[in-house]
């Protein structure tokens, strides 16, 4: 009788489990790799949407400094009021306490502090919503604004850019965005009056520029009224900001290589080492997240994808 045969023998079940096991794995190294890169490409998007946020904020800002309550404005603005504009060189200052006072040297990777003042408008207690600080908030016309923004770490130990204001009691500060690794301001300086800047200057050498002033006045008092009227920072025409953001890990040997230059290869040649923050290898930004913060999945160390966010932002006349 012809015999009839069924099944697999042993030998072609081992070699069809050895083939299916190979494929399988194929399929899920494809669908891992998949995944990581969906998930990169959702980091570096968010990273740019965060970047363009922060640049919109702190750009409305700046430009409210020129604010003015029509209904009380007679005359132009008051030649001995502070300047609307103030800023410190890579320092940090306390989520609670007036303004910049008690600044701290402790920065990050020597990211600045800008402080922007500003009037305003409507009815106490809540204003009519023409005047609104960096977090929102309606300013009234019987108080200033304030809109002052630094760079600190959460509980987490992850760099965030903060915005700083002044509430109905306190002084309080709210995240703007994370994932922060410097952030810089230069200011174009109109030393003519022509309406254009002649110089760019950071802070220190603004302030700089205000000590070799010789201010006329018998008392400390009308010596700081004159140099309120003659400070250098009534003549900011341009507020140049800059702003490094980090996404995901890089796979790329070469991305450890980089240098970011905040201001620009120019910049960072002639004033990089004297001015901190501007100029950040990407080994010292790697070696730098290894101790700080906590970074996922052992990424600790390494490479990642950085980009800078940069605006210039024109100060109307009336700020000056």
């Amino acid at each position: 009788m012809r015999r009839r045969e069924s099944g697999m023998t042993m030998a072609e079940l081992l070699v069809a489990m050895s083939v299916g096991l190979v494929v399988l794995l194929a399929a899920a190294s494809l669908f891992v790799w998949a995944n990581r890169a969906f998930a990169a490409q959702l980091e570096t998007a968010a990273m740019d949407d965060a970047g363009r946020y922060a640049l919109e904020v702190v750009a409305r800002a700046v430009r409210q400094s020129a604010a003015a309550d029509w209904e009380r404005a007679s005359g132009g603005p008051d030649p001995a009021a502070p300047s609307a504009l103030a800023g410190l060189d890579a320092h940090s200052v306390p989520r609670t306490g007036h303004g910049i006072d008690n600044a701290s040297p402790l920065a990050v990777n020597g990211s600045d502090v800008l402080a922007v003042r500003f009037p305003g408008s409507g009815p106490a207690p809540g204003g009519d919503g023409g005047s609104l600080d960096c977090a929102g908030f309606s300013v009234h016309r019987d108080e200033e604004g304030w809109s002052i923004f630094y760079v600190a770490r959460n509980a987490q130990g992850e760099a965030e850019l903060r915005c700083k204001y002044r509430g109905g009691s306190n002084w309080s500060a709210d995240a703007v965005v994370g994932a922060v690794d410097s952030f810089q301001l230069l200011y174009g300086v109109d030393l003519d009056g022509d309406g254009a800047p002649e110089r760019y200057l950071n802070a220190s050498a603004l302030s700089e520029l205000d000590a070799g002033l010789v201010l006329a006045g018998a008392t400390a008092a009308e010596r700081e009224a004159d140099l309120r009227k003659r400070t250098h920072w009534k003549k900011v025409a341009i507020v140049h900001v800059a702003l490094l953001l980090h996404g995901p890990v890089s796979k790329l040997d070469s991305t450890r290589d980089v240098v970011h230059e905040l201001f620009g290869p120019e910049y960072g040649a002639a004033q990089g080492a004297d001015d901190a923050g501007t100029r950040l290898p990407e080994t010292v930004l790697a070696a730098g997240s290894a101790r700080g913060g906590r970074p996922r999945d052992g990424d600790s160390g390494k490479a990642r994808y950085r980009k800078v966010f940069a605006t210039t932002v024109a100060l109307p006349a009336r700020a000056r």
